[in-house]
Formats: C-alpha cells, structure tokens, sequence
C-alpha cells in the first residue's frame, strides 16, 4: 500500500508521539539562537530512559527487538546520531543494537554503512525466524554528506546528471544503493518463509532536501543557497520547513494476506500513528503504560481496506534554524487545509529568502493548491481564527509554550549561533 498524504515530522528525531509532547523537536546535539527576535523554548536533548517506546512494548509481548543504524535520541553516552550504544540498548527496548557508524571511516564514504547495516539486519531476521521479531534499520543514506558506491556514481554521471547540484549523480546512486539494500531485505524474508507472516514498512524521517541556506558573510538578512540536492515538487521547499516537501513522505506497507498488492491510500496520516498500529498488529496494546497518552490512532483499518475517522494533526517547532530558514512555527491540518503560524518573525520565500520582523499566519487548501502558492489567510479569516485557536489549545494541552518575545533579543546579533541550549534534561537514572 502506498499512501500519498504520510507525514512525519521536518527535522529527524522521532519517538512515537508529537514533539510538543516529547519535548524533542529540535536537532541534537542542542544548539540555539540566544539573541533572535522569538525566545527559543527548551527541549529536551536526551530521551529520558524510562520513556515508552514501540520496542518496549513489542518486548512486553514476547518479540526480540533490534535498533541498527541512525539513532538520533540522545546526545550522550547512552548513544548519538551515529547509534545507540550497545551497553545501553537494554533501557529503550532493545535486544540487539548494531555498533555505530565510526566516522569517518564509514558514514561519510560511499557505502555509507549501508551493506554493513543490512548484512547485520539480515544476520537478526535469520537469527530469529522461529520468534516474533521487531527490526527498526535507519540508514544513514541518503543524510548528508550524500555519498555513494563509485561504480554507481559513475553510472548516473554516463547518463549525463551533473556531478553538483539538484538530481546530481552521487545522490541518485545513493538512492540506487539504498533501494539494493531494501531489495535483499525482502528477499531474505522470502528466502526464510517469514514474508507472508511480516509486515514490512518503509518511510523518511523527514522531508528530502531541496535546499539548504545560509547567511551570506556581508550579516545580510537575506539567506543564501549553500546547497541544492533533490526536487521535491510539486510539494513546496524539503527538509527542515514546514511546508509539505517538509513533512510529507513516502511511505509504503507491504504486509502479505492483509494489504492489498499496489494499493494506494489517500488517507491522512503519521509517524505518531506507527507506534499504536503495530501494537495492535502484535496484540500488544495493552503494554502501553496509562501515563503515557498515545497522539497516534492505529491505521489497521486503512490496511484492511477500510477507513478511519479524520481527526486533525499537528506540528510544533519553536526554534531556529537558518539552515532551513526556520524559525519559531507551528502547524496543524484539519482535512485539505493546513495552517502555518510563525509566532514573531519569518523568512518570505517568495521575496528572495528576506527576513521579516513580525508574526504570520498562512492557509492553504492543499486540495487545489498543493504547492503551498496561495495563502487564504485574508480571504478565510473565520477559518484561520478558528484553526489558530485550535492549534493553540493543542500545544497547551500538550504541556507545551507558545514563543513570545525574546528578554535578550540584540537585532545585531539576532541571527548568531551558539552551541547549547536551555534544556529539560535530568540525569540518566537506572
């Protein structure tokens, strides 16, 4: 089943519950912008260890889990963006744990770990082919820095894509190796017999990168492109905004007897709803602890066939990052209309990246406009205050702020970069 209206979140951490919830929206290791015109909301750098997640609940059920590839919880000793250190695999869930990409020798070369990643997935699969078994494999590809095996460079750069640039060669062979990888997965489950009786799910922890930004040495307000990768249309900008090439992504269920072959679905979703759909799957629902509240419903229905009720999602990321021209924002969508609020100070796209200082409503009917060109905030105002307060109350009840202004907002130093932030962090306890 492909489902054509999936989405995660536009930066890469992912728990299984909103980020206004988690308090993990922001890229770790932590920094900040101290001076910037919106006071940054502190997040939390390190998942703590006592929180729930999937493989916790799958282990409850009787599975044997494995985590091999990117990790991106933590910024400690528990693990990195690199992975999840295998001392410390048993706190989140975790039978089995890959080691960690070493840098450089691995993560920024053209295999970029990934036949490593996918021997050690398959070694797990037939390891554990008479037993119920979670695999969760993240590869680093195709994450910069994009690179991929010689020989597949070469075979895009003969077919004439540019070296640099949007579409370029090594990142079309990176895609190439990535899909290989995936292939012999699938085939390993045939080759065990466990396809049939496997539900496989494939999707990217954010949208691709159309282009990444910076500021020009002049201290111009204005960003300049530092790097062109992928084009994501018709959806509008990629990673890191939170216009759909953002947030929205592919996402394909293979799961043998149950979803129909080449289904598509136009159902609304997200990655919060993975976490309750497979501990459904597994007969497992009842491990989720009642402190902690599920922001997915299970999307089993959609798999058989059969619909769900719509409910409205959200999005929450109060920080910056000029990589991406972000700045302190907030989404939700409530059927084919999607509202954007930047809560002081926004770069207008359509005016050569500019920064304006004040606040920004933005609506869109991705129904007719997918592209995210026409902002109905004006023509709708009933639609966009009714949205707004409900996007309002979400956060609140999420036990989230909404940004206001900065105490220590300095226009000359608005846009300097720090490393650290404020942070809710609390010291690991076994």
């Amino acid at each position: 089943m492909r489902f054509t209206d999936a989405s995660v979140t536009p930066q890469c951490s992912l728990t299984g519950r909103y980020t206004a919830r988690t308090k993990q929206f922001h890229v770790i290791p932590p920094y900040q912008y101290p001076y910037a015109r919106v006071r940054e909301v502190p997040h939390l750098a390190n998942l703590s260890r006592s929180t729930f997640l999937l493989p916790k609940g799958l282990k409850a059920a009787g599975y044997q889990t494995a985590v091999i590839g990117k990790w991106h919880l933590t910024a400690n000793e528990d693990g990195t963006y690199n992975g999840l250190q295998p001392q410390a695999s048993h706190h989140y869930g975790f039978d089995t744990v890959a080691k960690p990409s070493v840098i450089p020798k691995e993560f920024a070369t053209g295999d970029k770990a990934v036949n490593r990643f996918t021997d050690e997935a398959i070694a797990f699969i037939r390891q554990n082919q008479t037993k119920p078994f979670f695999l969760y494999l993240a590869h680093h590809s195709i994450h910069n820095v994009v690179a991929a095996p010689e020989e597949l460079v070469k075979k895009y750069r003969a077919k004439g894509f540019p070296a640099a640039g949007l579409n370029n060669a090594t990142y079309l062979a990176a895609l190439e190796h990535m899909d290989t990888a995936m292939g012999r997965i699938l085939t390993a489950l045939d080759e065990t017999k466990l396809a049939a009786n496997t539900i496989v799910i494939f999707l990217t922890d954010n949208g691709g990168v159309h282009r990444a930004l910076k500021l020009p040495a002049s201290g111009s307000e204005r960003l300049e492109i530092r790097e062109r990768l992928f084009d994501n249309a018709p959806l509008r900008e990629g990673k890191g905004f939170a216009y759909e090439g953002g947030i929205r992504v592919p996402m394909l269920v293979r799961w043998p007897g149950v979803v129909k072959p080449k289904s598509i679905c136009s159902t609304l979703v997200h990655v919060v709803d993975l976490l309750p759909t497979l501990l459904e799957a597994a007969g497992a629902k009842g491990s989720v602890p009642p402190v902690h509240p599920l922001d997915g419903v299970s999307l089993l229905p959609l798999l058989r066939g059969r619909s769900i009720p719509t409910r409205p999602l959200y999005w929450y990321m109060p920080f910056y990052d000029l990589n991406w021209a972000a700045t302190p924002s907030a989404v939700i969508r409530d059927g084919d209309y999607k509202l954007i609020e930047y809560f002081g100070d926004y770069f207008e796209a359509q005016e050569g990246d500019r920064y304006v200082t004040r606040p920004r409503l933005e609506l869109y009917n991705l129904k007719l406009d997918l592209s995210e060109k026409r902002n109905l905030a004006e023509q709708e105002p009933t639609r966009t205050a009714r949205m707004r307060t409900q996007l309002h109350a979400w956060i609140k009840s999420c036990g989230a702020v909404i940004p206001g202004a900065n105490p220590n907002f300095d226009p000359q130093r608005a846009f300097e970069k720090t490393s650290g932030m404020p942070s809710l962090d609390i010291p690991q306890s076994d």
